[in-house]
C-alpha cells in the first residue's frame, strides 16, 4: 500500500479538525456552545460552484450548495468544522454506528456523573446509564447521547487511567499510548 520503507504521512502532527454536516447550523451552534461548551471561532459561506468543482473536490453532487460553515474550538482537542449543505441527493438521516461511515464524537470529562446530569438538565437524550468498561479499557466509564439532529456523541472518563496503561507501566512503559485531552503533551513512548 505505501512505498517501500515509507510508513505513514510525512510530518503528521495530529488531528486538526473533524468536519460534520448538520441540518440547521444555528441549532448546532446553540447546542455546541451552550450545552457542550465549545467556542465559536468564525463562520463563512455561502459557497456554490458551476461545473464539477464540488464533485471533484468534495465528492458531493455538483449542484450542492454549502449554505454556511462554522469553526468551533472545543477545549483541548481537535476543532470542529460544521457545515450546513443543500444538495439534490442529500440524505436527511445521520448514520448509525453500525452503518458504513457511522461514527460518533467522544468528549472526555472529569466527572461523568455531573456531565450526564448537565445533559439531562438540558433535555438532551442520554442513551441509558453510564457503562463500566472491562478489559484493556477497565477504569473507564462512558455513555452515549444524541444531538438534537440525531448525531451520536459520547462522554468518557477515566480519571485513574485505563488497565492497558497500568500493564504498560509494569512492562517498563514500552508501547504506544492513546492520546488523552487531559495530558495533551503526553507523547507515546
Amino acid at each position: 500500500m505505501s512505498p517501500a520503507g515509507v510508513r505513514g504521512l510525512p510530518g503528521l502532527a495530529g488531528v486538526e479538525h473533524i468536519g460534520f454536516t448538520v441540518p440547521d447550523l444555528e441549532e448546532a451552534t446553540r447546542f455546541l456552545t451552550e450545552v457542550i461548551g465549545c467556542e465559536l471561532v468564525y463562520t463563512l459561506g455561502p459557497f456554490q460552484s458551476d461545473g464539477t468543482w464540488m464533485a471533484d473536490r468534495l465528492n458531493v453532487h455538483p449542484r450542492t450548495v454549502m449554505r454556511r460553515l462554522a469553526f468551533f474550538r472545543c477545549a483541548n482537542g481537535p476543532n470542529f468544522e460544521v457545515f450546513q449543505y443543500e444538495s439534490p441527493d442529500q440524505r436527511p438521516l445521520p448514520p448509525r454506528n453500525s452503518d458504513v461511515g457511522g461514527h460518533h464524537l467522544a468528549f472526555y470529562v472529569q466527572d461523568l456523573d455531573a456531565a450526564v446530569a448537565h445533559l439531562r438538565a438540558c433535555d438532551v437524550t442520554v442513551l441509558g446509564e453510564p457503562t463500566i468498561s472491562r478489559g484493556p479499557s477497565e477504569g473507564q466509564r462512558w455513555v452515549y447521547f444524541l444531538a438534537p439532529w440525531g448525531m451520536q456523541f459520547e462522554l468518557v472518563s477515566f480519571p485513574r487511567g485505563k488497565a492497558y496503561e497500568r500493564a504498560l507501566d509494569l512492562d517498563g512503559g514500552r508501547g504506544p499510548r492513546l492520546w488523552q485531552p487531559v495530558i495533551p503533551d503526553h507523547l507515546p513512548r
